[in-house]
């Protein structure tokens, strides 16, 4: 069951819709429907993720912290970013995902599996936190 105080139909977020008519925009002028299928677009999402990744590979935390201080470095980490982003619209489009609330229902489930009573501090999987509610 959804937390009462969020709404059970979103309202579009014409700032997303935006993003979404710009992407498909940029797609169709491309001819490239034929190829941005949900497997696809999985795929490339994965791969987007990845080379995201691979700009923290090998860095200390600290390190990884202090990329936000070089201006290349985070010119390359926002376009990554944005690739990861870009792959994500695309899934939520080609699948009729309403992104804003599927990300509302997950969280209601997370709320559920880590209580702030019981995961406040502790990194511990749901399925190790006694009362947490794995079912979600």
């Amino acid at each position: 069951m959804l937390n009462s105080s969020l709404p059970q139909k979103t309202q579009k977020n014409s700032e997303i819709d935006d993003l979404l008519a710009r992407s498909k925009r940029f797609i169709e002028e491309r001819d490239w429907s034929p190829y941005q299928t949900p497997k696809n677009m999985s795929m490339a999402l994965s791969i987007e993720a990845a080379e995201l990744l691979e700009k923290f590979l090998w860095l200390t935390d600290e390190e990884s912290r202090e990329i936000r201080n070089n201006a290349e470095q985070m010119q390359s980490v926002r376009d990554e970013i944005a690739d990861v982003f870009h792959c994500l619209l695309r899934m939520c489009d080609l699948l009729n995902v309403d992104l804003q609330k599927a990300f509302n229902e997950k969280m209601v489930k997370n709320e559920k599996k880590y209580p702030v009573s019981l995961a406040k501090g502790d990194r511990k999987k749901y399925t190790e936190l006694k009362g947490g509610d794995a079912s979600c």
